[in-house]
């Protein structure tokens, strides 16, 4: 059951990469319709490329973006938005089939039964969010909400950590007591930060932000930029101006690879045992590996690869944050 859960948490992982991969190669409206049940199958026939197309034309981002588009144009982009919604229907399928096989064999005992019926319904609830998204950018901006989107991905975060979560669980059903030594509020704070530092990056994303001052670790020569807070009202600077936005990424991103390695530092003046140990490595790898991702990302002005490996990086990272936490938590008697 174990092995399902994180199987399933891979899927979501690949799920949240194809995501950024739509946003980057700017494929998430030309699908303007959403067809849970039936939208298995892509077109089948040149009239129904021709019926699709025609739609999509309609829609503010062909007349205002990509005006001319040829069919074979559509296609290119169509195809990776496909391939994204697909995929999360089988994501569906992988969680549904082996729990109703599980339930059914008796393996899932009442305590855990709400937990996972809890998750389906967070997969469902995160289909009808990336629909809400997408309407966003199909009324006059060709471009989604960053709040919708940045909603979009946090829940996509949640439903990620709940499965590696209790897959874990699943995995540590006898713990040890472990000595208590204060580091699990820390991995906790940490986790946070994490958390709330990837979000953000959903804000630089859903303004473009990151293709504004290419150069680190100064903002085009400034520390601190003049221009924070312009936005009217200035307390929405944060989430709508690109300068603002992308300052406050930046500082909660160098606050938590500084963070890990404190408290990596700290960790190291408490015996632990191996496996804690190793997770915390990992951590400081991930965290380092991420920093560095992003800064190639900026300075090199967002290219798909590595920003796509930025988005896959923070997911990993988040993995380990988990782990951490996991490891440390209060011992039980």
């Amino acid at each position: 059951m174990a092995a399902w859960l994180f199987i399933v948490a891979a899927m979501v992982f690949v799920m949240v990469v194809l995501g950024g991969l739509t946003r980057l190669t700017h494929s998430g409206l030309s699908i303007v319709d959403w067809r849970p049940l039936t939208g298995w199958l892509p077109p089948l026939s040149e009239t129904e490329w021709q019926r699709i197309f025609l739609e999509y034309q309609q829609f503010p981002e062909y007349r205002k973006v990509n005006a001319g588009m040829t069919l074979a144009g559509f296609k290119g982009i169509f195809w990776l938005e496909f391939i994204h919604r697909v995929w999360g229907r089988l994501i569906g399928v992988a969680f549904a089939v082996p729990f109703l096989v599980f339930l059914v064999r008796g393996w899932i005992d009442r305590s855990m039964a709400p937990r996972l019926i809890g998750l389906f319904i967070l997969g469902g609830l995160q289909g009808v969010l990336g629909w809400f998204m997408v309407k966003s950018g199909l009324v006059d901006r060709p471009d989604v909400s960053q709040y919708r989107l940045v909603a979009h991905f946090g829940a996509a975060l949640v439903i990620y950590g709940a499965l590696i979560w209790v897959a874990l669980d699943f995995l540590h059903l006898q713990r040890r007591a472990r000595p208590s030594h204060g580091l699990g509020r820390f991995a906790v704070a940490l986790a946070g930060l994490v958390f709330v530092t990837a979000l953000w990056g959903g804000f630089v994303a859903g303004t473009d932000a990151g293709f504004a001052y290419n150069t680190f670790p100064t903002m085009d020569g400034e520390w601190i930029p003049q221009h924070l807070f312009a936005g009217d009202p200035a307390y929405l600077s944060p989430f709508e101006d690109i300068t603002t936005v992308q300052f406050f990424h930046r500082v909660l991103a160098v606050t938590t690879f500084v963070g890990v390695f404190v408290f990596w530092a700290a960790s190291m003046r408490v015996p632990l045992a191996a496996r804690p140990r190793l997770a915390l490595f990992l951590f400081a790898v991930a965290v380092s590996l991420q920093l560095a991702l992003g800064i190639a990302t900026l300075l090199l002005f967002v290219p798909v690869a590595i920003a796509a490996a930025h988005q896959a990086g923070a997911i990993l990272l988040f993995t380990m944050a988990l782990w951490v936490v996991f490891e440390l938590r209060p011992s039980i008697s």
